[in-house]
Formats: structure tokens, sequence, C-alpha cells
């Protein structure tokens, strides 16, 4: 479907990455992964035609659209949340009243036989097609169920965008993208402001559409459970793996091992080379000798290791001073803004030694409670913090706390202490502040550095209660990793208010569920509180359908259908049954006929052109089988219902 090839970005000169040859197919879920810098999201702007590459050419189909969301964007704040997301439809309604313009013109028209009134047929045909393809018709439903997904509320439909934080906002791109429908979709970290609820109705969502989609993003378990193909960017080369990520790292491990293996052979060679010809240099008997060493040597083509490996490098925080038994007591707590309660009758003891998580919706009041136990804003109910507990802070703003006049290596030399000063340039190293970035001035970093920086600097401080909230928000896996295996490690209590599913994992062992104004515990670790989640949503699901849509009741005839009656109604039944299933297995059959032309098309050099024809083909054909299945399904469905 697109064609990357030969592709190159530099940047003053230095190549970000050269020779870069790889296609995306139609139904490809592909991760794009990479230590921060490597270019993923350069490669993205490429692709979405945002950005020209140095060398190379990115080639598509005429008819292929592409839909890209950015890290970050310039939101503008002129109409309602409804009004916001329905101009995703805006293609949809140009092209019918397109339609409709050329309808008016035919219908004016006598000349039947004309070249003009035979092209506009055509042009009919064509744009017709086109929206039949859409399946926008209902786009309203669409539009409420993608907002609702995303963790807007119906109350929130009416209100201006201007009240919705940046974050908020960022969804509202999201739901306009994922509405346009486009052929491939470019996603560049699209987690990063959701929280988990919403990070599963998209990952539900991603798994379910059709077409293509090339994901950046630092959620291993949602790259995980949407992609099943890897490309790496790394020292400015690509390596493509057609599996996940998770067993993209084992894979990569191995090729790491194999890469180190050849590069000391290399090096070996290299020296001895390098030492016949210093040995020798000046002897004529092996003159000849020497130049030809001299020549083969700069014909060698140098081995690059990829980047360091930071999965061995571990931190451990300084022994957590003894706090006493319960570090934090809150009894019947309450938070109001005014008229608008945040939470209340929060009740919860968190024990010395504990590692628990704060998790939720955005906006149900987690960051407020980790304010009050910080008393940085008043509240009504008890709250008392224990004996001797030092408390490590790391705030989503806490990276403007950072001294900006002095440089990073400063920033961390200043509060390392003991051993772990001699290991300074591993730690700057694991969280992406190697070699001259780490005589930066914090004031030139970006918010994301800063973030890092700030984080870093907490890891190193002696403290024996540590509230993170939303640590991972700017961390690559490896990073989020070595992150984890500290706090696995430390010997405090930890509070974390996090959307990561897989961070969370294996790291805490109780779980606080904020929702519909309360907060309540969970004896658990993430991914069975999220098993459980999953029940109760169903069922709040179906009682809210119930309270929205409330059954009507309909007065009926006493009498039963008489037996010849009830008999007629059971055979049609059975033929809409009938129906159905014959309609599947042709769904079955044309998908599969599709999939063996796609594999072969996947290989290149197709000399039949006929192939394509036929692919186009059975594409119409099963859009067309569906949409009739989709109907044969709703009338069997209203043949059951009748009574």
């Amino acid at each position: 479907m697109i064609s990357i090839q030969n592709l190159k970005v530099e940047f003053s000169a230095r190549p970000l990455f050269e020779n870069i040859n790889y296609v995306i197919n139609k139904n490809d879920r592909i991760a794009l992964v990479g230590k921060n810098g490597a270019g993923k999201s350069t490669m993205l702007k490429i692709i979405a035609g945002l950005q020209m590459p140095t060398s190379g050419t990115v080639s598509k189909p005429s008819d292929v659209t592409i839909g890209y969301l950015p890290q970050q964007m310039r939101l503008v704040d002129e109409c309602t949340l409804r009004e916001e997301t329905a101009k995703a439809f805006d293609h949809v309604k140009e092209l019918d009243q397109e339609i409709d313009a050329i309808n008016n013109e035919i219908a004016s028209r006598t000349d039947y036989d004309s070249d003009e009134y035979q092209s506009l047929l055509e042009r009919l045909s064509e744009k017709t097609d086109v929206r039949a393809m859409m399946q926008s018709e209902n786009y309203e439903a669409e539009l409420e169920k993608t907002l609702l997904g995303l963790g807007f509320e119906r109350s929130d439909f009416n209100r201006s965008t201007s009240e919705f934080s940046g974050g908020w906002r960022m969804r509202v791109e999201i739901a306009k993208l994922l509405l346009r429908r486009p052929d491939v979709l470019l996603l560049d970290e699209p987690t990063n402001h959701l929280d988990i609820e919403s990070i599963q109705w998209l990952e539900s969502f991603l798994k379910n559409r059709r077409g293509a989609l090339l994901l950046v993003s630092h959620d291993r378990a949602f790259i995980d459970n949407v992609t099943t193909r890897t490309i790496e960017i790394s020292l400015g080369k690509i390596y493509d793996y057609q599996v996940n990520y998770s067993h993209f790292v084992e894979l990569r491990k191995e090729r790491l091992e194999q890469q180190k293996r050849a590069y000391e052979n290399q090096q070996k060679m290299i020296q001895d080379t390098e030492d016949f010809i210093e040995k020798f240099r000046y002897k004529a008997t092996k003159a000849v000798q020497v130049q030809s060493r001299i020549k083969q040597l700069a014909k060698v083509e140098r081995i690059e290791i990829d980047e360091v490996d930071n999965s061995r490098i571990r931190i451990k925080f300084p022994p957590a001073p003894r706090s006493g038994d319960y570090p934090v007591i809150i009894e019947d707590l309450s938070k109001n803004y005014d008229s608008l309660n945040v939470f209340h009758d929060v009740t919860l003891t968190i024990k010395r030694g504990e590692k628990v998580a704060f998790v939720g919706k955005n906006g149900a009041g987690k960051s407020t409670l980790v304010k009050c136990i910080m008393n940085e804003i008043p509240f009504d109910g008890g709250l008392k913090i224990g004996h001797n507990v030092k408390i490590g802070y790391f705030a989503q703003n806490q990276a403007q706390l950072l001294n900006q006049e002095i440089t990073v290596f400063e920033t961390i030399d200043y509060e390392a202490v003991g051993d772990i000063r001699n290991r300074i340039n591993d730690l700057l190293g694991a969280f992406m502040f190697g070699g001259e970035a780490s005589e930066k001035k914090v004031k030139v970093l970006s918010g994301g550095e800063k973030s890092r920086l700030a984080m870093l600097r907490l890891l190193l401080q002696p403290v024996n209660l540590l509230i993170l909230d939303e640590p991972t928000n700017h961390l690559d896996m490896r990073t989020k990793d070595i992150l984890k295996s500290a706090l696995n490690d430390f010997d405090g209590t930890v509070i974390v208010v996090s959307h990561d599913r897989d961070f969370l994992d294996g790291l805490v062992s109780k779980v606080y569920e904020f929702g519909n104004h309360r907060v309540r515990e969970h004896l658990c670790g993430i991914y069975e509180f999220l098993e459980k989640k999953r029940i109760q949503s169903l069922q709040e699901l179906e009682v809210k359908d119930k309270e929205m849509f409330p059954k009507q009741e309909k007065e009926v005839k006493a009498s039963k259908l008489s037996y010849q009656e009830q008999k007629e109604h059971e055979r049609e039944i059975r033929r809409a049954e009938k129906q159905v299933k014959l309609l599947e297995q042709q769904i079955s059959e044309t998908e599969a006929e599709i999939a063996e032309i796609e594999e072969i098309l996947s290989k290149g050099n197709v000399e039949n052109s006929d192939i394509f024809s036929r692919h186009a083909q059975l594409s119409h054909t099963l859009e067309d089988v569906m949409t009739k299945w989709e109907e044969a399904c709703v009338e069997l469905e209203e043949k059951k219902n009748a009574n």
C-alpha cells in the first residue's frame, strides 16, 4: 500500500537514518520502536507528508487516505465538543453535496447520447461508490459511541471545548481521527492522555478496525495487544520483525549478541592488521604486504554496536529510614471545589512497605488526593502522616522545581551520595542524558527531558514514602524497566498514579479505584483488578442502558398465536438463520481468497496485472456481502423477537 524507498534524513549534516526501505501493507499493524531521538516521530511525519526527507521517496496510491495523530498539536476552541468532533464528517457532507449537484445536473439535461452526459453518469457512479465505502449514514451514533469510549460523558457533548484540559482536547482529536476512517493510521504516543479504561477501549477499536496502523508508543501492553509487526530504528538503520513487541525483545537480544560477537571479531582483525602494518611499515621486503593490508583495512565496513543496552543497569535507592507502621491513614476525607464534589467519605490505610496504585478516569480525583496527602490543598476529614515519614514526591509539574542554571550532570552530582557517585554516567545514560547531553543547562531541556531529570534526581534521595504521579509519561520502555526494578527493590512505601498497566504489573499489590466520587480498595494486582472491572463495567453499562432507554411496554393481545401461525413463524426463523449462515460462509471464502492474493502481493515482483483487478473485485464483493449479512442478522433478530 505504502512503499518507503531509499529514505534518508539529515539534521545539521548528520544522518538521522539513511537507506531505509520497507512496505506498509493493507492490514499491517506495526509498532515503530527505538530509543528517544532515533527518528520515530520524524518517520511518521514523512509518511504523513508533513516533512520532506533529505532523499528517497514515499509512494502510495492516490486514493489511499492517511490519518496522523502527532504527540502535540495546536488546538482551536471555537465550538462545542459535539460540533468539533462532527468536523470529522466534513468530507462526507461535502461528498453528499457533490452527489446532489451531479444528480440535479443530470435531471436537468436531455442530451442523453452526448459525451458530457456519459461523463456525468461516470462521475456519479464513482462518487456514489466512494460514498458507499464510507459507511457513515448514522454518523451521529458513531460520534457518540466514540466519545463515550474515550471517556467523555453525554453531559459533555454541548460543553465548549475551551472548558476541557489539554489532555481531554487531545482526546477530541483522537476521536475525529478515528471517525474519519483513514486507510492508514499513524499514531504518535496516543495513550499519553488516556486513562486505563480509555486505553482498553482504544485497543479494542484498533484491533477490530480494518486498514493499516503504524504506532509509536512506550506502553508495552498497548502495543503488544494492538500490533503484530515491529520495526526498530537503531543507529540510522531499521530492523523489521514480523512479530509483536514482546517477541521482538527476545529476537533483538539474540541479534545484539550476534552483533557483539561480530564486532569483537572484527576489532581483533583490525588490531592484528594495524599491528602488522606498524611492525613492518619501514621494512622494504614487506612493503607490498603492508600496502595490501592498508588497502584491506580501508575497505572494511566497520560494524557498529546498537545503542547501549541499559537492561543490566540497576538503580538502588538509598536505604529507606524506618517509618511508623502506617505511613498514611485517611478517614472520611472529602474534597470539594465550590459546589463540585471530587470525592467524599474516603477511608484508607497504607501500611509500611506496601506498593499501591491509584487508578481511574482522568478527573476522578487521583492527583487531588495526592495533593491532599502532600498538604498542598485544603480538605475536609481526617488525614494522618505516620511517624518519621519522609516523602519523595514526583508530580507532573515536578520539572519546574529544578535549578534551571546548572547542568544535567551537576543536578545529579549534587544529589548522589555513596557508591552511586561512581555510576553517575551510567545513570545519566540510562535516562537518555549520555555524552554531551549531560553538559546541557537544565533551562534548555524540553519538558519531557526535564521530567526525566526530575525523576532521576528523586531516585537518589533517602526517603521512605515515594509518591509518583504519572512517572512513565516521558520514559522509553528500557528506562521504565530500570525504574520499575528500582521500585521493586525499594524497601519503603510507594503510591503510584499511573495508567501504564505493564509498569504496574508485578509492582503493586493493592489498587485504589477512583470513580463516582468514591475511592474503592481492591486487594489484588492490576490485571486482576482490570478483569474484575471489565465484568463490573458490563453490568453497569447494562443498567445505564436500561435507564437511558427504558423498555417500552406494548399492549398485546391476550390470545397466543395459533398453531399454524407458530409453525410458519418458526419456518421463517429457520430460513433467516440459513441465510445468515450462507452469507457467513461466503464472507469466509472471500476473505480467504483476498488473503491469498495479499500474500502474493506482499512478496513483490507480480507479473500478472490481472491480480490487482481481481483483488479490487473481491474487496467490493466482500463489502456487498458484509452489508447483506448485517441486514440478514437484523432481520433474524426481528423475527426472533416477534411474538
